[in-house]
């Protein structure tokens, strides 16, 4: 049942990825995108903290959480093999101080396997690392359009990661990461004669770039209990500076456009010479990023906890676009949530062994556009719910809901207001058990 579950999942998510490219946020435009993975649907269900370490989910920022001791109810044989999925919709409203929009998204999210090998753990998996996803109009003050903006793609991370536990209370752990993918962003500017009559001839500027590069993370992780009931948990990570290859063209058209339905015919075009300026082959720098954090609970009953990110987005920089007006500082993230289960092992009601989270995150986004911060707040909720078999008895199905803003309307700028759906499966299975003979 639960593989044919994962089976239609997947599917369904790809469809709707497919079928619904190209939308998404306009600010996705710089950079390398728009951030695209946040964390799990159980963390991000929590505002994005990621402190909490269980033997049943698995928490990709933190690679220490890879590593843990085996599980004492179960003899003390192994911890579960743990694969998971997950995926997102979006639907954003989008406003400027002019007019307004609506888009909406659907995506996969990851795909991942994490197995315990007495106190090691190993994990690997493919996440969408960021996204662009933009079309937007300018037009002239007496209405008429004046340039067409758009914009596609993204970068995918394969990652490998490893933790162990050190101690009772402290693991270690690393992941290396290999990022790749391609971006396209095209600029087409309509063409007026003197009388103000639209020409049959228009120019456009397309970029892309394909992008490669490998980055590392490092990771701590600390649980212990305080008291017969209280159980301190802290995280620390850090991702050195890492660069990515990019190799880029540039690609200038003349088209014709059918307004009727938006489609464009190519009369000529040629490739610009990017390799007199050191354009072709350009190097973006990923930078730093650290987070810390701590929290506070009761073993399968609650958890709270708090969690700090900081990344030097400042020093990021894209040779091959010059955005006026447009500058990077760093960026920083404040994560606050828990979970609550009434009761874990209940057997009278269903919703009694539900998990039940909650959280706020602050961004600072690290963009700066017309002098203006572009921050990010969002609200989320959440449950986990069990869908296990005796053989995978911790098995469960997330649902979290987070309602946000992004941007702002001030120095003709865009805002965003979202309400994201999250979807994952968390799943487990039994690989190592020994054989018992009578």
């Amino acid at each position: 049942m639960i593989k044919k579950l994962l089976i239609v999942f997947i599917a369904l998510i790809a469809i709707q990825s497919k079928a619904q490219q190209g939308g998404g946020s306009p600010y996705s435009f710089y950079g390398i995108g728009s951030l695209k993975f946040k964390g799990s649907v159980e963390n991000r269900s929590m505002g994005g903290m990621a402190v909490y370490k269980d033997s049943i989910h698995i928490n990709f920022t933190n690679p220490a959480t890879f590593g843990d001791n085996n599980i004492a109810s179960f003899k003390n044989e192994s911890r579960p093999v743990k694969y998971t999925v997950g995926g997102s919709h979006s639907a954003s409203t989008l406003k400027s101080n002019s007019s307004s929009d609506k888009s909406n998204t659907t995506s996969f999210d990851y795909l991942a396997l994490s197995v315990p090998i007495n106190k090691f753990g190993f994990g690997f998996g493919l996440l969408p690392y960021s996204s662009v996803g933009y079309k937007l109009n300018n037009f002239l003050d007496n209405g008429n359009p004046e340039a067409r903006y758009e914009g596609s793609g993204g970068v995918n991370k394969v990652f490998l990661s490893t933790g162990y536990q050190l101690t009772e209370s402290l693991s270690i752990g690393a992941n290396a990461d290999y990022n790749f993918g391609n971006i396209e962003n095209s600029t087409l500017v309509y063409g007026y004669n003197t009388e103000g009559d639209l020409l049959s001839y228009h120019s456009k500027e397309t970029n892309s770039s394909s992008l490669s590069g490998l980055s590392f993370n490092f990771g701590l992780h600390f649980r212990e209990m305080i008291s017969d009931k209280l159980e301190i948990q802290s995280s620390f990570t850090y991702a050195p500076e890492s660069n990515l290859t990019s190799k880029n063209e540039r690609l200038f058209s003349t088209v014709t456009i059918n307004f009727d339905d938006g489609t464009e015919t190519f009369i000529n075009q040629f490739d610009a010479d990017l390799e007199a300026n050191n354009l072709d082959e350009t190097t973006l720098t990923l930078p730093s990023k650290y987070s810390i954090g701590v929290g506070l609970g009761q073993p399968r009953k609650w958890f709270a906890g708090i969690e700090y990110t900081a990344q030097q987005t400042s020093k990021f920089n894209n040779p091959l676009y010059a955005n006026t007006g447009t500058t990077f500082e760093d960026a920083s993230k404040l994560s606050i949530g828990g979970f609550y289960i009434p009761e874990y092992n209940a057997f009278s009601s269903y919703w009694k062994k539900t998990v039940y989270r909650a959280g706020l995150r602050f961004e600072n986004t690290g963009l700066n556009i017309n002098n203006q911060t572009i921050n990010e707040f969002g609200m989320s909720f959440g449950v986990g719910l069990p869908v296990g078999t005796p053989r995978t008895p911790f098995s469960n199905a997330n649902i979290g809901l987070e309602f946000g803003r992004r941007g702002t309307t001030d120095a003709n700028l865009i805002k965003e207001n979202f309400v994201n759906i999250n979807i994952s499966l968390s799943l487990n299975d039994w690989w190592f058990q020994k054989r018992k003979y009578n």
